[in-house]
């Protein structure tokens, strides 16, 4: 039986919830924490390698978040189709199998009755770079500028990379994500070449996810790494160089929620790419406040980009936005959009964004039945007109 309002302080009954994630993973249980300090009863959790199994099935309204398939080595074995996690190559045949996965989880929830956090459709873009930072740019949200159409591997990189006068460029694996696979690059003539990384690269060719950024300085090196790269599919953009504060290179992830910005972070490093788990450290939000105000702007300017590039996936609950200010802290661009970007442990809401004191997926969890309502709104719409 369903709970009355009186049962639930005067309140309608709010949603029910599920998750499907990896159950021993903090992301499902700080969403499930944020789920009973809301004052509901734990979600569901349907574990990602029993959904790959196609063991689950959901219940007319539930809301049904999707949560990340990582950090665990078997979801990732049936996924890339290697024994070894730590493996870089594979993404395109982990794209493939992971986007079918997500459109058959949403269409069988909507088949339930059920409210899926997020669009397959929008998440199989967001996933892949190439394709996200068309949609970014056909809306007019400011983005870096990128090399056209496939990459074939090194000598072609190098050859386009001279012709459009690029001499630094962030070369990324299409269906990468947490900077696997990324290059930083700089060409300076011949035989002049560094490529920063985390990749490291095995006496065999094989390449390696590592926790330690590295340098290979030699072109042959970068060459081989390219090369092993390019199979998988390669999405090239202009180095952009970042703002710093204190010292040290320094970006913003803003996460987005129903629309609306709602948790900022800035994130620092003495890399080029300034990932939390490569050895960057949480910046100082305050400090990059007033380093806008002083280049003329507002931090509100970095929010409404990262509002902007949320827009263009609005059947995906939340998103976090990767803000790149530029030197002085004077303009935005977008450099990626993440369907998994709100772990961010311990970090409340913006002054004004209705999300004060609650973490990220407190905020989810606030906004989620209007959300609901919205969805179901939109499914009986669609059913009336057929």
């Amino acid at each position: 039986m369903s709970p009355s309002p009186s049962d639930t302080g005067g309140r309608a009954p709010g949603p029910r919830w599920a998750v499907v994630g990896n159950p021993e993973n903090r992301r499902t249980t700080l969403f499930a924490d944020a789920v009973r300090v809301a004052g509901h009863p734990a979600p569901r959790v349907l574990a990602w390698l029993d959904v790959l199994r196609g063991r689950y099935a959901f219940a007319p309204g539930e809301f049904v978040r999707i949560d990340s398939p990582g950090e665990n080595a078997e979801v990732d074995r049936l996924l890339r189709g290697t024994d070894d996690s730590t493996r870089v190559e594979g993404t395109a045949l982990w794209y493939r199998r992971f986007t079918a996965a997500v459109r058959e989880v949403t269409d069988a929830a909507r088949r339930a009755g059920a409210v899926p956090s997020l669009d397959a459709e929008e998440v199989a873009v967001m996933f892949d770079k190439r394709r996200c930072h068309a949609r970014l740019a056909t809306a007019g949200v400011p983005v870096p500028p990128a090399l056209p159409g496939p990459v074939g591997g090194w000598a072609d990189l190098r050859e386009r990379l001279g012709a459009a006068g690029v001499s630094r460029a962030f070369v990324k694996p299409a269906h990468g994500s947490s900077a696997s696979g990324v290059v930083a690059l700089s060409v300076a003539g011949p035989g002049r070449v560094r490529a920063t990384t985390s990749v490291e690269t095995a006496p065999d060719g094989r390449l390696f996810n590592s926790l330690r950024v590295r340098q290979y300085g030699s072109e042959p090196e970068v060459a081989a790494l390219i090369d092993a790269l390019a199979p998988d599919g390669l999405h090239v953009e202009r180095w952009v160089p970042k703002a710093m504060q204190d010292g040290r290179a320094a970006d913003l992830r803003v996460v987005v929620v129903a629309g609306r910005a709602t948790h900022a972070v800035v994130r620092t490093s003495r890399h080029p790419m300034t990932n939390l788990h490569l050895g960057g450290a949480r910046g100082d939000l305050g400090a990059a406040r007033a380093a806008i105000r002083a280049a003329g702007g507002s931090l509100d300017d970095a929010l409404r980009v990262a509002e902007s590039a949320a827009a263009c996936f609005p059947g995906t609950l939340c998103v976090g936005v990767d803000v790149l200010p530029s030197t002085g802290w004077r303009r935005f661009t977008v450099g990626e959009v993440n369907a998994f970007g709100d772990l961010l442990p311990r970090l409340t809401g913006l002054p004004g964004s209705g999300a004060e004191g609650l973490d990220t997926y407190g905020a989810q969890v606030a906004a989620v039945p209007a959300a609901t309502r919205h969805a179901q709104h939109e499914e009986h719409h669609h059913d009336a007109t057929g």
